[in-house]
C-alpha cells in the first residue's frame, strides 16, 4: 500500500556550511528520492541571527527593501529591511549591518566594530512608515553597548572636555555625558534574543563572547570596564540602571541600547521565528517534521531553535527528528521538550572541514533514509489497520 506523506522541513542554519534555506532544499533533496514523494513544507528559521530577516522574507512573505549602510568596519555594505503587515511592522537582521562574518579574521576587534549600520536600518525603516520594528539579535563582531546605533539615531555621548566619543566599544570609557536627540524616536521596538546576560562582568558581553569575536584577554578587561563605566553614565542620565536586565548583553550590548534608550521589550528569537514563520499551522496534518542545525548540545537544550520546533511538534503530536553535523553531550532534554531523535548526518569520521564541506549531501542521504523509515512504518500501521 502506498502512502504519501506531508514533512514539514523547519531547519535553523549549519555556520559554514548551509544557510537555513540551503538545509531545507538539502533536506527535501533527499525526500524527494521516496516513492510516493512527500508534501514538503518548507519553513526555514533562525532564531534571530545571520539569515534572520531572509528566512523571514521567505516564509511570511514580506516586502524586502535592500538599503546600503555602515558596516563592521566603516565601509558601506547592503542591507535589507523586511516590511509585513502592508508595511506596519518592519524586521531587520542586526547581523546584516555589523555582523561576524562580514569581518575577515585577521581584521576582528570588537573594541573598534561599529553597529551605526543597524541604527541606519531603524531610521530607514521610520521614515517607511512602521510603526513597529523587530531586530533580530545575533553573531554580531561588536562590543560597544550599542552606542554606534545610538548616535545614527541622534544620541551624543561627550567626553569630558566636551568633545562627542567615537560610537566603538574602545571609547566607552571616555564617556562622561549623553545628550539625547532633539526629536525622540517613537515607535515600539521588539528585539528577538535568546540571550540572557547582562551588560558586563562575569557573564556579561565581554567577559563571555568578545573573546569569540577576536579579543584577547587584556582586550576583555578593557571592554567589560568600559561596559561598567557606560552603564553607570547613562543610567545617571536615564534615572535608571539597566545593565542587569537579562538579555543587556546580547549582540555585544546592542539589548542594553534598546532596553534603555529605546524601550526595547524582548521576546524569544526562537518562539518569535516560530510565529512569523506560522509553523505550527503548517505542521497540521504531518506525519514528521525534520529541524536541526550545525551541532546539537546541551546549549540546544537551552533554548535554541530545535528545542523550541520540538515543543511545537509535541503540542501537534507530530514526530520531530533532529539531523544536525554533529551531536554533543547534555541533549536528554531535548526529549523531554519533545523530540523524536537526534542524529548525526556524518556517515564516517571527518575533520571539521569535511563535515563543513560534505554538510548538503549528507543531509540529504540522512533525511532520505529517516524519510524512508517513517514511510515503511505508515505502510505497516496501515495495513493491519492502526491509525
Amino acid at each position: 500500500m502506498l502512502w504519501a506523506m506531508k514533512v514539514v522541513l523547519a531547519f535553523d542554519s549549519w555556520k559554514g556550511s548551509l544557510t537555513a534555506v540551503e538545509a531545507c532544499e538539502a533536506a527535501a533533496e533527499g525526500l524527494a528520492r521516496l516513492h510516493p514523494a512527500p508534501e514538503l513544507i518548507h519553513c526555514p528559521l533562525s532564531d534571530g541571527g545571520e539569515g534572520f530577516a531572509d528566512t523571514v522574507a521567505r516564509a511570511a512573505g514580506g516586502v524586502v527593501r535592500g538599503h546600503r549602510v555602515t558596516g563592521p568596519l566603516g565601509e558601506t555594505v547592503d542591507a535589507e529591511v523586511v516590511f509585513l503587515d502592508d508595511g506596519q511592522r518592519a524586521v531587520i537582521e542586526a547581523a546584516q549591518a555589523c555582523g561576524l562574518h562580514l569581518v575577515p579574521e585577521h581584521q576582528r576587534n570588537p573594541g573598534r566594530a561599529l553597529t551605526v549600520g543597524i541604527g541606519e536600518l531603524i531610521r530607514h525603516a521610520v521614515d517607511a512608515g512602521a510603526r513597529e520594528i523587530v531586530i533580530g539579535l545575533g553573531g554580531s563582531a561588536t562590543n560597544d553597548a550599542g552606542i554606534g546605533l545610538l548616535s545614527a539615531l541622534g544620541w551624543q555621548f561627550i567626553d569630558e572636555a566636551g568633545k562627542p566619543v567615537e560610537p566603538c566599544g574602545d571609547a566607552l570609557e571616555r564617556v562622561a555625558r549623553v545628550i539625547p536627540p532633539v526629536v525622540p524616536l517613537r515607535v515600539a521596538i521588539t528585539a528577538a534574543c535568546d540571550v540572557a546576560n547582562p551588560l558586563y562582568g562575569p557573564t556579561g558581553a565581554a567577559v563571555v563572547y568578545a573573546p569569540q569575536k577576536g579579543a584577547t584577554p587584556a582586550d576583555v578587561q578593557r571592554l567589560d570596564a568600559g561596559l561598567r563605566h557606560f552603564a553607570g553614565v547613562c543610567a545617571g542620565a536615564l534615572g535608571r540602571d539597566f545593565a542587569a536586565l537579562p538579555g543587556s548583553g546580547a549582540a555585544g550590548g546592542l539589548g542594553f541600547a534598546l532596553q534603555a534608550f529605546l524601550g526595547a521589550q524582548f521576546r524569544s528569537g526562537a518562539e518569535l521565528a516560530i510565529e512569523l514563520a506560522g509553523l505550527r499551522q503548517h505542521l497540521r496534518g504531518a506525519a514528521l517534521c525534520l529541524t536541526g542545525e550545525g551541532r546539537t548540545d546541551a546549549q540546544t537544550a537551552a533554548g535554541k531553535l530545535p528545542s523550541a520546533v520540538a515543543r511545537c511538534c509535541r503540542e501537534q503530536a507530530v514526530p520531530c527528528v533532529c539531523l544536525s553535523g554533529s551531536i554533543g553531550t547534555g541533549i536528554a532534554a531535548l526529549y523531554d521538550a519533545g523530540l523524536t531523535a537526534a542524529l548525526s548526518v556524518l556517515q564516517r569520521p571527518a575533520t571539521l572541514d569535511e563535515a563543513i564541506a560534505s554538510g548538503r549531501p549528507a543531509l540529504a542521504d540522512t533525511a532520505e533514509a529517516i524519510g524512508r523509515l517513517v514511510q515503511a512504518c505508515g505502510r505497516v500501521c496501515r495495513s493491519v489497520g492502526r491509525p
